[in-house]
């Protein structure tokens, strides 16, 4: 059963609310893969209307472009629909970012990802049911107590992020599933990979 807070943001913000620039090809690689998930249902809106799923790139450094909060009501998305995460404190939940969209609420989890593993460039977040019923504590999972959102998610995904297998079971977060890679579409390669052997 999915919380009601699903989908909600529990970080405090710092936000930039302006559009940013980033070019036509980064936005058309990200944007690209955002597609196919939307259109194969890791990516979406539960029927109360609270959207699931996301992804990002790093864009320089630890900075990353991510999906806009509740951007899975959408079918298509442009460029106004992506922020940028300029600089995160996860022991504080803080985020800070610029763009024309809220951050989403899985924003700190990619966070923690990137400052963790150095060769992530991509990160994917999906809700998939049986994916995750079926690989919970098989594939890397963590802890149950730690809930989406929160320091301790991010906390545990830093300690899995570095594990060859590319994708993490949110043992906390029902449903959700995290892959990575060192581009978006080693991320979407993986996550494919592990669906069509459920």
């Amino acid at each position: 059963m999915i919380k009601s807070d699903e989908g909600y943001i529990k970080f405090n913000l710092n936000w930039e609310e302006k559009s940013f620039d980033f070019s036509d090809k980064d936005f058309h690689e990200i944007n690209s893969c955002r597609q196919k998930l939307y259109e194969a249902g890791f990516i979406g809106a539960y029927p109360d209307g609270i959207g699931f799923g996301n992804l990002s790139v790093r864009y320089n450094k630890n900075q990353f472009i991510i999906s806009g909060s509740a951007t899975g009501n959408f079918k298509n998305l442009s460029k106004n629909h992506f922020a940028l995460v300029k600089d995160f404190d996860i022991s504080k939940n803080n985020i800070q970012y610029v763009g024309l969209t809220k951050a989403s609420s899985e924003s700190l989890s990619h966070a923690a990802i990137y400052n963790s593993n150095s060769e992530v460039n991509a990160v994917i977040h999906i809700h998939h049911k049986g994916m995750w019923n079926t690989y919970l504590n098989d594939l890397p999972t963590t802890d149950k107590k730690a809930e989406f959102g929160t320091p301790e998610i991010a906390i545990e995904l830093a300690k899995l992020a570095n594990l060859p297998s590319g994708i993490i079971i949110m043992g906390g977060h029902p449903e959700g599933i995290i892959s990575y890679g060192k581009t978006i579409e080693k991320a979407y390669n993986i996550l494919i990979e592990y669906f069509n052997k459920s």
